[in-house]
């Protein structure tokens, strides 16, 4: 799933693709790259990130969905309005990647079941001004396992209003109310979240965990752009563990990492079945 920040402030890009022909521009290098889908975003969910006005999360998103989606591309709305989802869905996007789950607005459930959309129900728990307060760090019974069942509360939220099963996709929500070992955490477990019984997404391309894993030996962050190696290792790790998706800046990178791992494991089977 290739991004496409359609924003002044996202934390990686924001503010190069603010411009619709620069964020179209943008998707269809994804595209050509191998990206299988792009998510247009118009609101950064960053930490500390102050909420546009919907008008002007529609102006962002809307002209970039309709011009891609009429070159064929597969595409995801990233948002929490159901003004928005509902205007990107008749645009042409097929799926509404909902950081919120429905919390933010339960009304975005009953658009996605309406027209019958793909829904992603990601791990959430408070805008991004908030999302990093201590109260909404705490996991009582454990990071996965406390993720999983907020998860399945949220599932039967989406279900309540008329989403089926088929259309139904589970994000852990890294860094949203994560601490660094949080993420880490879920990525490692991430086997848990498929016993949800729906496929997973994942997102952790350029996130600050990496930043933090790999900072200098003053303390500082590893600059966003330069955290792809990283990214690459926890890409191969993933489709190994069979997630249906994951969101990244870079397909390139993904793709070359994922060639390459693929092309070794199938070689050392080979290498097996002669012995």
């Amino acid at each position: 799933m290739g991004i496409v920040n359609v924003t002044p402030d996202s934390f990686s890009d924001g503010g190069r693709f603010l411009a619709t022909d620069d964020a179209v521009a943008h998707g269809r290098a994804l595209l050509e790259q191998g990206a299988d889908l792009l998510d247009i975003g118009g609101e950064s969910t960053r930490p500390g990130a102050t909420r546009p006005l919907v008008a002007d999360e529609l102006a962002r998103v809307v002209p970039v969905i309709e011009t891609l989606a009429e070159e064929g591309a597969t595409l995801s709305v990233d948002t929490m309005r159901p003004e928005v989802a509902e205007a990107a869905l008749k645009a042409g996007a097929k799926i509404i990647n909902d950081v919120s789950g429905g919390l933010a607005d339960p009304g975005i459930l009953k658009v996605a079941a309406d027209h019958g959309a793909t829904y992603v129900v990601m791990h959430w728990r408070a805008h991004g001004a908030e999302m990093q307060h201590q109260d909404h760090l705490v996991y009582a019974d454990g990071v996965v396992a406390t993720v999983k069942a907020e998860l399945e509360q949220r599932i039967e939220a989406a279900r309540a209003a008329g989403i089926q099963d088929d259309s139904i996709v589970v994000d852990p929500g890294l860094g949203f109310s994560k601490t660094a070992d949080d993420n880490w955490r879920l990525l490692a477990g991430v086997e848990e979240f498929h016993k949800l019984g729906f496929p997973v997404l994942i997102g952790a391309s350029r996130k600050t965990f990496l930043g933090r894993l790999l900072a200098a030996p003053d303390g500082t962050l590893r600059p966003v752009t330069e955290r792809e190696s990283a990214h690459d290792a926890i890409t191969v790790f993933l489709a190994q563990r069979g997630v249906w998706a994951t969101r990244v800046h870079d397909v390139r990178a993904a793709r070359d990492t994922l060639a390459a791992a693929t092309k070794l494991g199938m070689t050392a089977r080979s290498e097996e079945t002669i012995r």
